[in-house]
């Protein structure tokens, strides 16, 4: 699937991890530490993004709808429709939780608390 702005549709998992994330406001967020893939679908769940920590500490790891994210060449990150203070508020988890077992609960209530319309159905 292409992103809002066409982007395309194929990008290698090792060029997304470590990528700075933005929001709308150009303010950093923080960067994309893992992606879940939906094996049975074939796409991906959702990205992990790291937010608020200093150098490891206090960090919060967040799932995030992959289809929210657009690149943005000018910033050379990823761009989400959403403000800090939303980011803050979002079902937090560590980074092992989120991506542990099969991600479904963490999916589950990224896509509810953001309102994006599930893939999966």
């Amino acid at each position: 699937m292409t992103t809002y702005t066409g982007h395309t549709d194929a990008i290698p998992a090792s060029r997304v991890i470590g990528t700075s994330v933005y929001n709308t406001a150009g303010e950093s967020i923080g960067t994309i530490e893992d992606v879940m893939l939906d094996k049975t679908s074939n796409g991906i769940m959702f990205a992990v993004i790291g937010f608020g920590g200093f150098l490891g500490m206090g960090e919060k790891y967040h799932a995030v709808p992959w289809s929210v994210l657009d690149y943005e060449p000018s910033r050379g990150g990823y761009v989400v429709p959403f403000t800090k203070d939303q980011l803050k508020a979002a079902p937090a988890d560590s980074i092992n939780a989120l991506t542990g077992a099969d991600g479904e609960k963490a999916r589950d209530a990224a896509f509810e608390y953001y309102k994006v319309d599930p893939y999966w159905h």
